[in-house]
């Protein structure tokens, strides 16, 4: 009969694996962020399998809490039904990139099932101390022997936010119209008479301004004077 805790570790790793290919197939933004939802809450899930409650607790407090309820107001900034122009150049080179990594993946599970194959036995995980997975373990992991690499990624996350800092001061300027816009601003521009006082709605746009005193309907053309009758 298997464990409760192996069925809860496949539940888990089955939650996991459904919001990732969600994320990676669903269209829709909104679903996609939503199956990152899935797979964060399933890996503090696993989290907490490993007694790692700090680990789960910051799992869901950061990353459900903060990042995907930042992608989805960025989302809906820009609207749920905003998707990206589809794109067939590099298809062949994402393709073989995508195709590696599922050789790679695949011969990574195989290498360690043929392992356990050939010892013919599993080697147990020793039971975790008392202070295992809280506070006091993992600031004492993370500023002791891990100190150097913690320092070195602030130091690059650092960099980074410098350089999209400086990216961003080097477009400002930089016109970024649409399609549509570029069309219209091409299209030449007609000339608007400069007229003085109030405006008249007769005026056609580029017509030379007509003088002053003038009516706006046309002064009526003056006939031959009419004939005296005779006494």
């Amino acid at each position: 009969m298997i464990a409760l805790g192996t069925l809860y570790f496949y539940a888990c790793a089955a939650v996991a694996l459904g919001g990732a290919l969600a994320v990676v197939i669903a269209r829709n933004p909104v679903r996609g962020a939503m199956g990152l939802l899935l797979l964060i809450l399933s890996l503090a899930g696993l989290f907490l399998a490993l007694h790692a409650q700090f680990l789960a607790a910051i799992q869901l407090i950061v990353y459900a809490g903060a990042i995907v309820v930042l992608f989805l107001f960025v989302i809906m900034l820009l609207g749920p039904s905003a998707s990206p122009p589809t794109d067939h150049r590099g298809i062949v080179a994402r393709a073989a990139g995508g195709a590696l990594f599922a050789v790679a993946g695949a011969a990574a599970i195989l290498a360690v099932a043929r392992a356990a194959r050939l010892t013919g036995r599993t080697i147990p995980m020793p039971l975790p101390d008392a202070g295992f997975g809280g506070i006091d373990a993992f600031g004492a992991v993370l500023f002791g022997d891990t100190l150097t690499p913690f320092e070195l990624s602030s130091a690059l996350l650092m960099v980074a936010v410098v350089g999209a800092v400086a990216v961003a001061r080097g477009r400002q300027g930089v016109a970024t119209l649409s399609r549509a816009e570029r069309e219209a601003g091409a299209l030449p521009v007609p000339a608007v008479a400069e007229h003085s006082g109030v405006f008249r709605h007769d005026v056609e746009l580029g017509a030379p301004p007509a003088p002053d005193g003038a009516g706006s309907e046309p002064a009526a053309e003056a006939g031959p004077p009419p004939k005296e009758s005779s006494a």
